[in-house]
């Protein structure tokens, strides 16, 4: 008689949790490749680039990192470009961008003698995937159903746009802020505690925060939107727009504060440009880019039946246009940090600059 085979109990629960982990990839290849592409991309990416979980999401009975990714510099009084995307779930072309251009700083590392010699004169930190529950669940809020653009601390100073500028009425409702007593979401105390710990003693730092929005043009968004009286740091604004033109006059980007469109409670960029000037002497530009989905809408129509198409370009061919696009901005974003001695303006400068911006945004025209 043959002698039967028995599993033994550890053989049975090493069988079950490779079960469990290859269905727990298969949801992530469907739910969530970028994760699987960022998590594949740091797996081979050079020694000099280091990652690490700053938080940790459960959904759907997985439990999903929020990745810090840093290289360059390390000294503590470099300047810094931090970028950011998916804070919104739907969005997921802001993470795409921050994760194309990633991809080609890792390449380049092979062989760009230039690009290596530049990021030992400047730091960055990216955080691809804010929100990695709400972009599994593909809808625009983390998994409590809470907005992260409305959910800090801080209270529009004048009237907001109704449930868009942030409403407290329900979670199943967007612009959800959450509850004031229950403090910040998670993602949100990570992004916190990642600024806390990058950016005070720098002597100049920049964010770019990646987003996708209604509008026929892509736009460079900054501070504040709580308000609608200029920021602290406007002149440098004013003097990185000029720079900007002046390298690149045939762009497509429209600079403006976000007050110009509408106010908002609980902005997340308000909140923590307000935090820094606290314990930093340093300049630090928090902007947001705010990618145009209209346009994408206009030439394909029928996204309109599906959620994810109001908010990312469907066509193969759209879609790696809009990834190739930005890189010229970004790139620009860490030669002007890196070289932020040059066009970071001071004295009476500083001055002229700060009346030429409040001219050019602030006061309406008679």
């Amino acid at each position: 008689m043959p002698e039967l085979k028995t599993e033994t109990p550890h053989t049975a629960i090493a069988a079950e949790k490779a079960s469990r982990d290859r269905r727990q990839r298969h949801q992530l290849r469907t739910f969530l490749p970028e994760l699987v592409s960022l998590e594949r991309m740091l797996a081979e990416a050079p020694p000099q680039v280091s990652s690490r979980v700053v938080e940790r999401v459960e959904v759907a009975g997985l439990t999903l990192p929020l990745y810090r990714v840093d290289l360059g510099s390390r000294a503590a009084d470099a300047p810094a470009l931090l970028l950011v995307g998916g804070v919104h779930g739907l969005e997921r072309i802001g993470s795409q961008v921050v994760m194309a251009w990633l991809q080609s700083l890792l390449s380049r590392l092979h062989w760009d003698d230039a690009l290596r010699g530049l990021l030992d004169s400047v730091h960055i930190t990216l955080l691809p995937i804010l929100n990695p529950g709400g972009m599994y669940l593909n809808q625009r809020s983390n998994p409590n159903g809470v907005d992260l653009m409305r959910n800090a601390p801080i209270t529009a100073q004048d009237r907001s746009a109704f449930l868009l500028g942030g409403q407290r009425l329900s979670p199943r409702l967007p612009w959800y802020t959450g509850r004031p007593e229950q403090g910040m979401e998670p993602e949100n105390l990570a992004l916190e505690r990642v600024i806390g710990d990058l950016l005070p003693g720098r002597p100049f730092s920049v964010a770019l925060d990646c987003h996708s929005g209604f509008g026929w043009q892509d736009q460079i968004w900054f501070p504040y939107a709580y308000r609608r009286r200029p920021m602290r740091r406007i002149a440098s604004v004013m003097a990185l727009k000029l720079t900007w033109e002046q390298a690149y006059p045939n762009h497509d980007y429209r600079f403006e504060p976000q007050s110009r469109h509408y106010l908002t409670h609980g902005d997340l960029w308000d909140y923590l440009y307000k935090q820094i000037n606290k314990v930093s002497d340093g300049a630090f530009l928090p902007l947001t880019l705010e990618m145009g989905s209209w346009r994408w809408i206009r030439k394909r129509p029928r996204q309109l039946l599906r959620l994810d198409g109001l908010f990312n370009p469907q066509v193969p061919h759209r879609h790696q246009r809009v990834l190739r696009s930005h890189l010229t901005f970004i790139d620009f974003l860490l030669h002007a940090a890196a070289s932020h001695h040059n066009w970071l303006p001071e004295g009476e400068r500083e001055s002229m600059l700060r009346e030429a911006a409040i001219m050019h945004w602030y006061r309406e025209p008679h």
